[in-house]
């Protein structure tokens, strides 16, 4: 995979970044963070290669076999394949030591063959080594061999690192909060992503209109195409695309199924786009008309999701739309039927017994950023010692509950409220085999959410007029 075009990395803050991680790891730290390694697919075949998430922010380097390296005194270090005319022939362009400093913002750059003979020196006299734990396979075991080398050499002088400590945890708190480039990013991978879904939406009714077979596959296609078409890398996930009984399935993937008039159509598909995630989720009729039941459930869904949008701002807790969202979401089940008061008792009864899991059994939400389900501790860090204990109404275990992260304006998650309804006994007819996510990307704002991703519509009347178009 050849690099981004090195014009990306003048003005977006990977300098700064850099510079926060020097800070926070203190005068006599250093951090390692490695990029992702390359996949076999199959014989002679990769997959295709994305850099770390963690390395990437801090770099804006897309080419694998790469390495970062910063002191706590701000020195900031790249390992990074050495120029080869023959292989650049094979692989493509290779940035190289000799060019990385002035294109990337590095203090040094080195060829990741001398890393093993660079990274003891550059360890000696640190007082704590941080990188990812738990993210590379044989990342501590690479560190160990560095460590060991320095200390072989303690009685000439070396002093070695006393303390090995998480990068994951700084650098999650750096990645929560987004910055305007960054926004601005997700604003427009947001919009490509929506303009997937209108495409989507539009053939899967003109091709049953003209009396076609339609597939699932036949959907799937159209999102890939409208992503790259604009210049998406990739898609940010593996696409759902479920039509009928199949919504009902939480990770469907896209397959064969069949579109068929007068069923419903989810798609959960977004693409990414220079390393940031959007992620959409829209259901629709296949033939552009909802049934009466279909529309039912749908307005409820929307309802919930308003609900959900209304609770999300700055200084709201991130639990907050979440049950909003199961308040509505609750309250409709029992007035359309889908639970039987004189069996679950109020809404209340329905909330604290979770009753509802039936129907809705995930959250509402989830951070997203350089990774669709990004990275960010969902507890606040200030109340961390607040803890307290509850039995769960459906299982019996006992859950520790700690309270929810306050929301901060540029904070960024998906607002994604369902209803997925299996037969089952007493549970009416019409409703069988429906299934219903509605999901938007909001950025927290000082005075509520900018939902990013509403290019492409939502009230079920402007689905059917852009699906008669």
């Amino acid at each position: 995979m050849t690099a981004t075009p090195l014009a990306k990395t003048a003005d977006t803050g990977y300098a700064q970044r850099r510079a926060q991680v020097a800070k926070l790891i203190g005068p006599h730290g250093i951090a390692i963070i490695p990029t992702a390694p390359e996949q076999q697919r199959n014989r002679d075949n990769d997959f295709l290669f994305r850099p770390d998430s963690y390395f990437y922010y801090l770099t804006g380097f897309t080419e694998p076999k790469a390495w970062l390296v910063i002191t706590g005194d701000g020195k900031t270090s790249l390992f990074c394949q050495a120029k080869d005319q023959e292989r650049e022939i094979w692989d493509g362009y290779r940035l190289g030591p000799q060019a990385a400093p002035a294109a990337l913002g590095v203090d040094a750059a080195f060829a990741v063959a001398d890393l093993d003979a660079q990274l003891p020196g550059l360890l000696d006299g640190r007082d704590a080594v941080w990188y990812p734990f738990a993210t590379h396979k044989g990342l501590e075991t690479r560190i160990d061999g560095w460590l060991g080398s320095v200390r072989a050499r303690v009685r000439y002088g070396t002093l070695c690192p006393e303390q090995q400590r998480d990068l994951c945890g700084l650098l999650d708190e750096m990645r929560l909060v987004k910055d305007a480039h960054e926004q601005a990013t997700m604003r427009r991978a947001a919009q490509i992503s929506a303009g997937a879904h209108i495409r989507a939406m539009q053939l899967s009714a003109r091709m049953l209109r003209g009396g076609q077979e339609v597939r699932e596959y036949h959907l799937d296609a159209e999102l890939l195409h409208e992503f790259r078409r604009h210049g998406s890398q990739s898609p940010a996930y593996g696409s759902i695309v479920a039509a009928g009984a199949n919504a009902c399935v939480l990770h469907y993937r896209a397959d064969a199924g069949q579109v068929r008039a007068g069923e419903l159509v989810l798609i959960d598909a977004a693409c990414e786009l220079d390393g940031y995630a959007s992620d959409i989720t829209r259901t629709f009729p296949a033939n552009g008309k909802f049934s009466g039941p279909q529309r039912a459930l749908y307005e409820l869904v929307l309802a919930a999701q308003e609900a959900a949008v209304a609770a999300t701002r700055a200084g709201a807790r991130f639990t907050d739309p979440h049950e909003a969202s199961v308040k509505v979401l609750a309250q409709g089940m029992l007035d359309l039927g889908l639970l039987e008061r004189n069996k679950v008792g109020s809404l209340e009864d329905v909330i604290d017994k979770r009753a509802y899991f039936q129907f809705y059994m995930h959250r509402t939400g989830h951070w997203i950023g350089m990774d669709v389900h990004d990275c960010g501790a969902y507890t606040e860090p200030s109340e961390i010692g607040q803890v307290s204990t509850r039995k769960d109404a459906l299982t019996g275990d006992l859950i520790k509950d700690r309270p929810a992260r306050i929301l901060q304006p540029g904070m960024v998650l998906t607002i994604e409220p369902g209803i997925y309804v299996r037969p089952a006994a007493g549970v009416p007819a019409q409703f069988h085999n429906i299934g219903i996510r509605i999901e938007d990307d909001a950025i927290v704002t000082a005075s509520g959410c900018e939902l990013i991703s509403r290019g492409v519509p939502v009230q079920a009347d402007d689905i059917e007029a852009l699906m008669r178009g």
